[in-house]
């Protein structure tokens, strides 16, 4: 995995959405092509059917966070070429391939002397040096630091350096270094964001896919996955998906048509033989009782990414 990209490209908005082709962005799609983004107003202007259209019409690949760098591979007109460099996927070696606006990306100097500050909450509010409003980030914006206090961390952005209050962002020294923590904290962490709306390639707390999810979970607790499902269930500590008595907290289950080897739907266990999971469009993040369900006949494969308690206690 490339987290140390000579790149200095990177994403300059709250959230970009990485696109197949220039072509598949649509008229109604505006807000969420822009600089300052709009994603509330794109998603709250986009029916069903217009949700839909971005899997079914395979316009959307997956997303960005503020800050998160990318290779320029080609610029074409108002677009450019791009690969997410910390999104792990068999479509490239090097990260996840597709399309952003030119304006949504910026070239900015790489500053990591003092290590890197990771959004913690849902939302989070970055602030001008003056203290006025600048910018909301979502979970899992990862800031190279300048200084820090009690009270405020002063990053280095795509606006320059601004400030975020330091009880919301977590501390290390590198991007792979984030302290890795237990599968009932990643769960505990999940549950934040039930009644989130799924969103397909969605990879922010305004909406995510079932792997963006899964992966984001994840992230935000030292560990980085693949991005996509398919790619998730063939890494990690194999599970038994015979014996529930084997299964964890954490665990990623994997899910496919009956019949077909091919993963469609990924969640993470819950305990009590439930999972938590982003369903499908229309649908919000939520916790379900597996047995009784469709799930139940097409649970796949289940994979173990996060260390047990007593794994992370003898690392410490």
């Amino acid at each position: 995995m490339l987290f140390q990209s000579a790149t200095r490209w990177v994403c300059s908005v709250s959230v970009a959405t990485v696109w197949t082709s220039p072509e598949s962005a649509r008229e109604k799609d505006a807000p969420g092509l822009e600089n300052p983004v709009r994603v509330p107003k794109w998603l709250e202007e986009l029916s069903y059917k217009d949700l839909l259209d971005l899997c079914e019409g395979n316009r959307i690949q997956t997303q960005l966070l503020y800050g998160e760098p990318v290779l320029i591979e080609e610029i074409v007109g108002d677009w450019a070429k791009v690969i997410c460099t910390w999104q792990p996927s068999k479509k490239d070696e090097r990260g996840y391939p597709g399309w952003v606006p030119l304006v949504q990306l910026k070239e900015m100097e790489r500053i990591s002397d003092f290590g890197f500050a990771k959004v913690r909450l849902p939302k989070a509010q970055l602030w001008t040096k003056d203290r006025k409003p600048l910018l909301v980030v979502p979970f899992n914006t990862i800031l190279p630091v300048i200084d820090n206090n009690a009270q405020f961390t002063l990053v280095h952005t795509p606006h320059g350096e601004a400030l975020i209050l330091s009880e919301e962002v977590e501390h290390s020294p590198g991007i792979e270094s984030f302290v890795e923590r237990s599968g009932a904290a990643i769960v505990s962490c999940a549950t934040k964001f039930i009644e989130k709306p799924y969103f397909w390639g969605g990879m922010s707390s305004y909406g995510y896919d079932c792997s963006g999810l899964s992966y984001n979970m994840f992230k935000g607790h030292g560990y980085f996955l693949p991005r996509d499902a398919d790619d998730q269930a063939r890494s990690g500590k194999e599970v038994n998906i015979e014996d529930t008595n084997q299964w964890e907290i954490g665990d990623l289950l994997f899910f496919a048509n009956v019949g077909s080897d091919k993963v469609r739907h990924v969640g993470i266990y819950y305990g009590f033989g439930q999972m938590i999971h982003s369903p499908s469009t229309g649908q919000c993040v939520e916790i379900i009782e597996i047995a009784g369900t469709k799930y139940e006949n097409e649970l796949c494969a289940a994979r173990r990414y996060a260390r047990s308690e007593e794994e992370l206690s003898n690392l410490s």
